[in-house]
């Protein structure tokens, strides 16, 4: 697509910690980071400028800090509150000042955007003040839905409105629905939940699924599966952040059967923050809690923080890779390792049905039912074919629908439908 149409496009993603290389598993730091980064690369490359704000709350980082080879793509800090992190269930005391801020930045600097992208419930609320004042377009994307993970996490009601502040932020949520020129959702079952649970329903939404990097992600050649690692042989490899939602008690249930069956195939769990809070040190107990109790300490092993540059390579020779999510908007990194060619076995109660055509591309489990999503795992591990077909089918359906180049064509669409 020519763009003739856009030159300057703000980009809001205001919590976690957001870096032009980012440190992925970090406290709110995973998939809607490199989404948003890659988004706006994609789009960069086309020829438009993009400018990422997000909270400056780490003294020692600097506030226009560019992407390395993206010259036209910046992540822009701009400060509120403490010089502390806030995680983004209790950020939204900080958003009225972050608005200002802001708002003074854009006007100092005299910088002109097409359009405000939010990313995200707390960065809408700051889009929709910006773009009102600068009388610009909104666009908004939810990535995650209050309802919908209010649904699925279940729990005593008072304590996950304590833990997640649920109340303020689908109240937010349906604000943001109501005063936005358009929003984009990642896929048909959050579409469906947003009419469901919300209630809500109009002719400015859009459905566009995140992007891989196909030239970072990609089948492995017979010296990329060589390459030397300090992960076992043989593994099953899950990687996401570290959050109660993931499902990581799920998948350790059904390991415990899986290997009983195959003697010779370890799991591989991956990511977390490199210095871990309370929230994420007590899930890890718990996990481990339940290795003990399964008798897998010599079977399992928790890799934490995983490295950028260990990203492909991780992927590329497990096994398969497994979403045990409970709730999960989309799951890029069963993605990625689509891309890669590694066949996935995913929570079907996440967006990735979508992308997943069972037994064709990938295979569709209830992850809590321990039993159907081990036979899953057993049934490719002892099938070569199998893996092969899936892994390869998974392969050419990201090649063909989820390049970041045909996604950022998608979004350039869509601004101009709704502006």
């Amino acid at each position: 697509m020519a763009n003739t149409k856009f030159k300057n496009i703000a980009m809001l993603s205001t919590h976690g910690y957001f870096d032009p290389v980012p440190q992925l598993g970090r406290t709110d730091t995973g998939g809607q980071v490199v989404y948003v980064l890659e988004l706006a690369k994609a789009i960069a490359r086309k020829g438009i400028k993009v400018d990422i704000f997000t909270r400056w709350f780490e003294r020692e980082k600097i506030q226009e800090d560019p992407v390395p080879g993206h010259p036209e793509v910046r992540v822009v800090r701009i400060p509120a509150g403490p010089w502390k992190f806030r995680p983004k269930e209790f950020i939204y005391e900080l958003l009225p000042e972050l608005s200002t801020n802001m708002l003074n930045y854009v006007h100092e600097k005299n910088m002109d955007y097409d359009l405000y992208h939010g990313h995200y419930v707390d960065a809408g609320i700051v889009t929709l003040l910006l773009a009102k004042a600068m009388n610009k377009p909104s666009f908004f994307t939810a990535h995650s839905l209050g309802a919908w993970k209010k649904d699925q996490m279940g729990g005593d009601p008072e304590e996950m409105e304590k833990k997640f502040n649920f109340e303020h932020r689908i109240s937010e949520e349906m604000r943001i629905f109501k005063e936005v020129n358009g929003q984009t959702l990642t896929s048909e079952v959050q579409y469906e939940k947003l009419k469901q649970l919300y209630d809500f329903d109009a002719d400015n939404i859009g459905i566009i699924p995140p992007g891989v990097d196909i030239e970072k992600f990609y089948p492995p050649t017979e010296k990329d599966l060589q390459k030397p690692s300090n992960l076992p042989d043989k593994y099953i490899y899950c990687m996401s952040r570290m959050d109660t939602n993931k499902g990581h008690d799920h998948l350790l249930r059904a390991f415990a059967i899986v290997k009983e069956e195959i003697p010779d195939v370890d799991l591989v769990i991956g990511g977390g923050s490199p210095n871990p809070k309370q929230r994420e040190v007590e899930l890890f107990d718990r996990l481990h809690a339940i290795v003990e109790e399964e008798k897998m300490e010599d079977r399992v092993e928790f890799i934490g923080y995983v490295p950028d540059k260990m990203m492909t390579q991780y992927y590329q020779q497990a096994q398969l890779f497994v979403l045990p999510s409970q709730f999960e908007p989309f799951g890029m990194t069963s993605q990625e390792a689509m891309a890669c060619a590694t066949p996935v076995v995913a929570s079907k109660f996440g967006g990735i049905r979508n992308a997943i055509t069972h037994g064709e591309n990938g295979l569709l489990i209830d992850p809590t039912n321990k039993d159907e999503f081990a036979e899953a795992m057993i049934g490719i591990l002892k099938d070569h074919d199998k893996r092969n077909k899936l892994g390869n089918a998974a392969h050419q359906l990201i090649i063909d629908e989820y390049s970041w180049e045909a996604i950022a064509d998608k979004f350039l669409g869509f601004y101009a439908k709704f502006m």
